[in-house]
């Protein structure tokens, strides 16, 4: 199967949001985000590790988008209904295609946390992987010490699965655990 040819929507909404598929012109917002948010993001997220400048932020969002038209990393984009602002990103990213399979990643803008907005993109974009994309496992993984990821995972109806020890290394090389948590779904 290619996934290519898998035809499915490139947006959604929940009730309060509006989650859809990067499109040319989104770096400029997602820049503002990043920087609003950056000492949160910088110890979690790889990308995060050094500030991007807006042609940075650009080039990836592009690059975002041609990877979810070939079907091989699905970014999606999140904006409040109400005035149309961005506030973060989530997606499915290391699918396989054959299970389905996918892994969940998110982050948020600082001024929007606290809010529910990612607990509530988790469980849409759960609900479209289930009954769009027939997935039969989600998975969210993080750094243990994580809280605020591990918080939304569980707030999105995730239990945790394993702790996996001595997992990996972290940003600064560190030795670290990884917490999964996994949703399973039947045909």
């Amino acid at each position: 199967m290619n996934p290519a040819l898998i035809d499915f929507p490139s947006e959604f909404t929940t009730a309060r949001l509006r989650l859809r598929a990067p499109q040319a012109g989104d770096g400029a917002a997602v820049n503002t985000a990043i920087r609003e948010s950056h000492a949160e993001l910088q110890p979690w997220m790889p990308w995060a590790r050094m500030l991007p400048s807006p042609a940075d932020s650009e080039a990836f969002i592009r690059e975002k988008a041609a990877q979810f038209a070939l079907r091989t990393d699905l970014v999606f984009q999140i904006f409040l209904r109400s005035s149309g602002e961005f506030i973060g990103a989530t997606g499915l990213h290391r699918m396989d295609w054959e299970v389905p399979r996918f892994e969940i990643g998110y982050w948020l803008r600082t001024s929007r946390s606290g809010q529910g907005y990612m607990s509530e993109a988790v469980r849409g974009l759960t609900d479209f992987a289930a009954t769009r994309l027939g997935a039969r496992r989600l998975e969210i993984r993080m750094d243990h010490d994580n809280a605020a990821s591990r918080r939304v995972a569980e707030r999105s109806g995730y239990p945790l699965e394993a702790i996996l020890h001595n997992d990996r290394r972290n940003l600064d090389g560190e030795v670290v655990h990884s917490c999964i948590y996994a949703l399973t779904f039947d045909p």
